[in-house]
């Protein structure tokens, strides 16, 4: 049976597959075969000007204000297995990361990058779980699979006049077949503030066609001196007028 190189765990490493692994980062901008290495200039040419090429000459990238980095633009079919990245927290929540996915023109994940990785408000924190780590030096990583068939695009939107600078990634994927059943990964942002009292503050919404939901993370604020743990949540599944679970 073709295995082609899919849901990647512990039990799967001893499978062939015709899968091939690309990386991107600052130094393979395109992710192409026998692409790194090569840069000539770059964020880290003075650290590096006595080694040259094949030194880490282009190890990070700078965002200027108001503008929007492309971080990876792949022709597929294939799959996102890893992402890296890191930045200083001051840019976290003013930084906006988006996931298109074929030829969509509205992104299937739009979210500020702190919030992505499970860090919100700015604030670094330790995170370890299957999904997303977050390391003590605050490192980012993301190991939610996200297949495309056509191509995938990714890009990070400065919405500060002033540059980010240091901003270090590195985008793992794999060029392979797509099951027909395979899902596209969709993630939504949204804040209250304040939450009104009695109010709901929806977490998800506009949700069409077959999927599957695989988690939220919440980043709550407390405004008063009453215990905040008493909200429920709902899920209102296919036209629901009241709630399938309710927990």
């Amino acid at each position: 049976m073709h295995f082609p190189g899919l849901n990647m765990g512990i039990g799967g490493l001893s499978q062939l597959s015709s899968a091939e692994t690309r990386s991107i980062s600052a130094e393979n901008p395109d992710g192409r075969k026998n692409g790194g290495g090569r840069s000539m200039e770059g964020t880290g040419a003075v650290a590096a000007r006595e080694l040259g090429q094949g030194w880490k000459l282009a190890p990070s990238i700078n965002i200027p204000g108001k503008a929007t980095a492309l971080l990876a633009h792949i022709d597929g079919p294939g799959v996102i297995q890893h992402i890296w990245l890191t930045v200083h927290p001051t840019a976290w929540r003013r930084l906006v990361l988006r996931c298109y996915w074929d030829d969509e023109e509205t992104p299937s994940v739009e979210t500020p990058l702190g919030d992505f990785f499970a860090n919100g408000w700015g604030e670094r924190c330790n995170i370890t779980s299957l999904a997303v780590a977050v390391n003590p030096a605050g490192g980012f990583n993301c190991y939610w699979e996200m297949p495309f068939r056509t191509r995938a695009r990714i890009t990070v939107e400065n919405l500060s006049p002033e540059p980010v600078n240091g901003f270090y990634y590195q985008i793992t994927y794999a060029l392979t077949e797509i099951p027909a059943t395979s899902a596209y990964l969709h993630a939504q942002w949204r804040r209250s503030n304040p939450l009104p009292y009695q109010t709901v503050h929806t977490l998800l919404d506009g949700i069409t066609g077959q999927g599957h939901y695989v988690g939220t993370y919440l980043a709550w604020g407390v405004n008063n001196t009453g215990w905040w743990g008493e909200g429920e949540i709902k899920f209102y599944l296919d036209g629901d007028e009241w709630p399938t679970i309710c927990g």
